[in-house]
């Protein structure tokens, strides 16, 4: 299948869009190839293989993977003039929603592989240098990806993602997830943990857990019986050298008691947490099938806070769906005011090719799409700005990941995901220790380290 004459590597590329998703499966696809001889570089242009992984969540998304691919087609002009040559392979949610219209737009590439069939790469590369023109391969498997993609060798970063659900079947109005993700699937318990026993081996001392709606995770456990988030991430707690956990992104109808109550009884389980409320109108709300209203929000944020008071949040938003009024977006500044955010994402709608949001009448103009984000904005980093200011005089705890941009400098993170540059040893990284915050900025922290250990 495409394997190596022995001692003959060829070199691979990968361009990841997007979230935190493509970049394990990038990771995990390039494990993958090297074990079919391709090496991962960082130069597209000394590369044998070029995969861009890419995304549709936002705005323009498609243009610009084309636009990449132009400029990957004169590099590959250029090689061939040179004796040599790159193969060109588009990969993601691009991949899956575009299909035969990428080969009909570029017919220069050679492999379009949608997100559920990135474990026949090899097999793709093998029918490509048995044939001419491309190769397409959009399909949802029964078997799942993950049971032949491999996990990478050497060492692991001291934080890890670990992707443990993937799809989704609430079908928002605006999202395209569900039509280039599929149907919501979780990974068996056993597999995620020994998947996560072999990153802490490896050097990870946090792991965040991935799923399109990762709380709705529901994976078989022993003896057949279904766990939920709550539960995995009780069992993930137990394995020693594992000092923080994390997930995203979730789903407010997904916070079930369970999960919050490991807010509460779970000290590795992270205060901050990623839950996309999108808007603060229940009138936008049902327009956008967002299956819970306001209400439902509050109600979920009182709980986590009184699960544990120090939680922090995190938000998405969306400011211009069609039929948005003045009012509905006044109620979603309202919220914001109500709730406080430490961080947050906020968006103009765009429509998404084949949603029904893409069709709906009342589409709201640009220009007020413009005004009413850069109010919303605003108030957001004003949030963020006020939650950083907060923390400084405090000591906190920070996971030292990597060095920082200055010599004698190493970046770490709070447990409210706020970086902190420090000054340390650079073998102080993956240690866990105790920073008195001196400087608070927009959207880092500056802090000495305290003598004592964590």
């Amino acid at each position: 299948m495409n394997e190596p004459r022995p001692g003959v590597r060829k070199k691979l590329f990968i361009k990841t869009y997007g979230c935190q998703m493509n970049v394990y499966d990038s990771d995990r696809m390039a494990s993958m190839l090297a074990r079919h001889g391709y090496d991962r570089v960082e130069d597209p242009a000394a590369a044998d293989l070029v995969l861009l992984n890419t995304c549709h969540i936002r705005e323009k998304a498609a243009e610009k993977v084309y636009s990449e691919l132009g400029r990957l087609r004169r590099l590959r002009e250029q090689r061939r003039r040179e004796g040599g040559d790159m193969l060109l392979a588009v990969a993601g949610c691009v991949a899956q929603a575009e299909g035969e219209a990428v080969t009909e737009r570029a017919p220069f590439v050679d492999i379009v592989v949608g997100p559920q069939a990135y474990h026949r790469l090899p097999e793709l590369l093998a029918r490509r240098a048995r044939s001419r023109g491309g190769v397409i391969d959009t399909s949802f498997p029964r078997e799942s990806k993950f049971d032949e993609l491999p996990r990478e060798d050497g060492e692991s970063p001291v934080t890890a993602f670990l992707t443990v659900q993937e799809g989704c079947d609430k079908f928002c109005t605006f999202c395209v997830v569900p039509y280039t993700r599929g149907a919501e699937t979780s990974r068996p318990v056993a597999e995620v943990l020994a998947e996560a026993r072999d990153l802490v081996r490896r050097g990870a001392r946090e792991i965040t857990l991935l799923g399109q709606n990762v709380n709705a995770y529901h994976g078989e456990g022993p003896g057949g019986r279904e766990w939920g988030l709550g539960r995995l991430i009780r069992e993930l707690a137990g394995i020693p050298g594992l000092l923080r956990i994390r997930y995203t992104t979730s789903h407010p109808r997904d916070m079930d008691a369970e999960l919050i109550a490991a807010h509460r009884e779970v000290p590795q389980l992270m205060p901050f947490l990623h839950l996309p409320v999108q808007s603060g109108s229940d009138r936008v709300l049902r327009a956008m099938n967002r299956r819970h209203t306001v209400a439902d929000y509050r109600r979920t944020v009182a709980a986590l806070r009184e699960a544990r008071p120090d939680i922090a949040l995190s938000s998405d938003f969306i400011v211009g769906f069609p039929g948005e009024e003045e009012r509905d977006f006044a109620a979603t500044l309202a919220l914001v005011e109500e709730v406080g955010f430490a961080q947050a994402y906020s968006f103009k709608f765009s429509p998404r090719p084949g949603t029904p949001g893409a069709a709906m009448p009342g589409q709201v103009r640009e220009t007020v799409k413009a005004e009413r984000l850069a109010r919303l904005q605003a108030l957001l980093e004003e949030q963020t700005r006020r939650f950083n200011a907060a923390q400084r005089g405090r000591e906190l705890p920070v996971l030292l990941e990597r060095p920082g941009r200055h010599p004698g400098q190493l970046l770490g993170r709070t447990p409210y995901m706020q970086s902190v540059h420090l000054e340390a040893p650079e073998q102080r990284i993956g240690d866990l220790v105790s920073v008195r915050i001196t400087e608070a900025h927009t959207h880092s922290l500056a802090g000495r380290l305290q003598t004592r250990s964590m």
